[in-house]
């Protein structure tokens, strides 16, 4: 069987290709009309002296590339095809055309829009480094403080090619050198595959959303991943290859294991050729112990002096927590209440291979479940993604009817909030999804990620479930006898979130403080109730920024959660107005300010400050409520302000709306009990401005811009200050999965330069 490659980048020459141009003029003709110049020229004579400019590099390269697998496809058995197809860098996307992921066409199309748009980026430089290995690099890098050199490509045990701007490249050149190293500039425009590429890498995602592709009909390694494609990752993994190191070294390697007898065969060069044969001659295959599942186990380092782990090449985050929601990369986003954790990023996380959960706090049923059938259509049952499950005191039978909404459409992913004790509808939920495998093992197929910042919270949901819940459930026949039975043997929750300090509700918990005493917690449960699957804890809140994602997964964390910083992206449920207020705050540009739900006891919910009076009129009326018995009892100045300035609207007017509101849902019961208590009226007039400030916002009512109620934390005044002078500034180019594999990619950069800063 044959192992196909294909070059990117630096094998062009003038009068490449020749023999293949006259071989295939049709497709030369057509692949001229695609681009809108004379290809086969610029190919044979190049009269502009243009085939060194990567706009039109890559084209070229591609077309050549393409037309030499035409020729070999030819020459190949009928019906045969090859066993592994991988290319360097741009040769990625002949190894796609290959495999029948995208046509001719369309490949075409893709690498035109490719090479433009890494053709604008301009300043830095790439260079060779020969004869010393990537982790002497990283030593040198890191001794010499040159941390805004990027590693960008491991081609073999001794050729890594770094990127970074001019100046600091010089610096490396010299101190590189100096440690016995080659280097050997090359002639590119900028630092491709590197941190500096991520602007291109944005603008790249954008322009492949018009583009659908098919799964591979043979595998193709991935040069981000150094593993095969998966039939959902083409769009996540050419986004993460133009901003991240081709792994090269390390794909050879994975091939040497799992397919030792097939034969590598490069396309139009030999430059793959001798890299190979490099790394067959100087490395061990990397040991795999499913080869079909192409799952690895790593012995010893990875080509990047670093243990390796199987979470889509991730040295951070829990592989097992990965597997069992269907992950790449262990990373949450949080539901956002009221739509604002919306079903459009639930589809860009999902197919980036993350998971967000539909925030659904305030929404009608209907609304929610319209968005679970869209979700469904559009993700089907493969990709994950879930749905946030609130607590209701006041309206048990609103999380009832939500838990009905889950079941009813197979909902298996479930983001429980505001809990303060366990409710029959989350039992419910959870007992629904136990089964017994072959074996007679209990199997959970619903999933619970319990959010808490509180350690007794925590422990009810690392308890098996309230023996009287499930007896009332099993009483009433709305679960089994046996998954009565299986409950004793399963926590409420298989998943922790720790919240420390976030937007909107919030106990304002140091995540230092909280993540280690949840983590003592959660082991002492699981030791106690002999759990059989682990329970994985995550952090959220505070996370804006690769230094806050560090020191979450350097605590232990087996995910981070993120939130704010969600909110003010393309796919977030938010009015333009707010992205717009949003994207300008800094950490001091929020306030805590009393809850509408929860008003009366106190509750606080973290907000926007900047350009808004909300914080400071919530926290009035608080002081008011606190401070007088009834309406009546508030001084006529005071009370005249709050309607005209505040509300804008007379009391009783919104008595008798609220009590309107009251009759239709059929509760004349607590409308009487109100009118019986001038306090508790008072309390339900003044909560009409927390629903009615919050109306505003999600709306982006221009004239009512200093009422707007909008929940967020200092997190995104820090990641605001992270992307600046970036393209990411500005929300317009802010898409939820891109910024969190951006969070992500350079996350674990630095932990790789701490770790190496520690260890030397």
């Amino acid at each position: 069987m044959t192992i196909l490659m294909f070059p990117g980048q630096g094998s062009q020459f003038k009068g490449m290709g020749r023999a293949l141009l006259d071989k295939f003029p049709d497709l030369t003709a057509r692949a001229s009309d695609i681009l809108g110049y004379d290809v086969r020229e610029l190919c044979l004579e190049d009269p502009e002296k243009k085939l060194g400019l990567t706009q039109y590099t890559q084209p070229a390269i591609f077309l050549l590339n393409a037309l030499g697998w035409y020729d070999i496809r030819e020459q190949m058995d009928g019906g045969s095809s090859p066993r592994f197809s991988l290319g360097h860098s741009l040769g990625e996307y002949n190894a796609l055309l290959a495999a029948d992921v995208f046509d001719f066409q369309d490949g075409l199309k893709l690498v035109q829009e490719r090479g433009r748009l890494m053709g604008e980026i301009q300043g830095g430089g790439m260079a060779a480094v020969m004869s010393i290995s990537p982790k002497k690099i990283r030593e040198v890098l890191a001794e010499q403080q040159l941390a805004d050199v990027d590693l960008a490509n491991f081609n073999t045990p001794s050729q890594t090619v770094i990127a970074g701007p001019s100046g600091v490249m010089e610096r490396a050149a010299k101190a590189l050198m100096a440690a016995g190293a080659r280097f050997i500039p090359l002639k590119v425009s900028a630092p491709f595959h590197s941190r500096y590429m991520t602007k291109t890498s944005v603008a790249f995602g954008h322009f492949l959303k018009d583009f659908t592709f098919r799964s591979p009909s043979f595998p193709v390694i991935s040069n981000a991943t150094a593993r095969p494609y998966g039939s959902d990752e083409v769009s996540d993994l050419l986004v993460r290859q133009i901003a991240g190191p081709v792994k090269w070294e390390e794909s050879i390697r994975y091939l040497m294991a799992v397919d030792p007898d097939s034969e590598f065969r490069e396309v139009n060069a030999n430059i793959l050729t001798r890299m190979v044969s490099d790394i067959q001659k100087n490395c061990t295959p990397l040991l795999i112990r499913d080869i079909k599942s192409h799952e690895p186990i790593f012995e010893g380092q990875g080509p990047d002096g670093l243990e390796a782990v199987p979470v889509a090449g991730r040295i951070v985050g829990n592989p097992g927590f990965c597997k069992r929601y269907g992950l790449r990369h262990p990373y949450v986003a949080g539901a956002m209440y009221r739509g604002i954790g919306s079903k459009e990023m639930a589809v860009a996380m999902a197919r980036a291979g993350m998971i967000s959960y539909l925030g659904i706090g305030g929404l009608p049923l209907k609304r929610v479940e319209k968005d679970i059938q869209w979700l469904g259509k559009r993700l089907g049952k493969d990709l994950p993604w879930g749905a946030n499950l609130l607590y209701n005191s006041e309206m048990p039978q609103l999380e009832e009817g939500t838990v009905d909404l889950y079941l009813k459409y197979g909902v298996r992913y479930v983001e429980a909030s505001a809990y303060t004790r366990i409710s029959p509808a989350l039992v419910r939920y959870r007992l629904r999804g136990l089964k017994r495998d072959d074996q007679g093992r209990v199997v959970c197929t619903h999933h619970v990620l319990g959010k808490c910042s509180r350690p007794e919270m925590a422990e009810h949901f690392l308890s098996p479930a309230p023996d009287r819940v499930v007896q009332r459930l099993l009483d009433r026949g709305e679960i089994t006898g046996e998954q009565a039975e299986m409950a004793r043997k399963v926590p409420v929750a298989s998943e922790i979130c720790v919240e420390a300090d976030s937007a909107g509700h919030t106990d304002m918990g140091i995540p230092t403080v909280l993540l280690p005493a949840m983590k003592i917690l959660k082991d002492r449960m699981t030791a106690l109730y002999k759990y059989r699957e682990p329970v994985y804890l995550g952090l959220g809140g505070g996370i804006g920024t690769p230094e806050s994602a560090m020191v979450a997964f350097f605590m232990g964390a087996d995910f981070i959660l993120t939130g704010s910083i969600n909110q003010c992206t393309v796919e977030s449920g938010c009015s333009g107005v707010v992205k717009g207020m949003l994207q300008d705050i800094n950490i001091q540009d929020t306030d805590y300010a009393p809850a509408g739900d929860g008003f009366e006891i106190g509750s606080k919910v973290q907000v926007l400050r900047r350009g808004v009076f909300f914080p400071a009129r919530a926290k009035k009326l608080f002081q008011i409520y606190s401070q007088f018995d009834s309406l009546e009892d508030i001084p006529k100045e005071t009370a005249r302000q709050i309607q005209d300035r505040y509300f804008r609207r007379r009391f009783e007017d919104i008595w008798h709306e609220r009590k309107a509101q009251l009759e239709s849902q059929g509760r004349e019961g607590l409308i009487s009990k109100i009118e019986a208590n001038p306090k508790q009226k008072m309390a339900a007039v003044f909560r009409w401005y927390f629903r009615w400030s919050a109306d505003l916002a999600l709306a982006g009512d221009l004239d009512h811009t200093v009422d707007f109620q909008v929940h967020t934390g200092p997190a995104l005044g820090a990641f605001n200050q992270w992307v600046q002078g970036t393209d990411l500034e500005s929300w317009q180019n802010r898409h939820v999965d891109l910024i969190a594999l951006k969070l992500l990619d350079e996350t674990e950069a630095m932990l790789k330069m701490k770790m190496k800063t520690f260890s030397g």
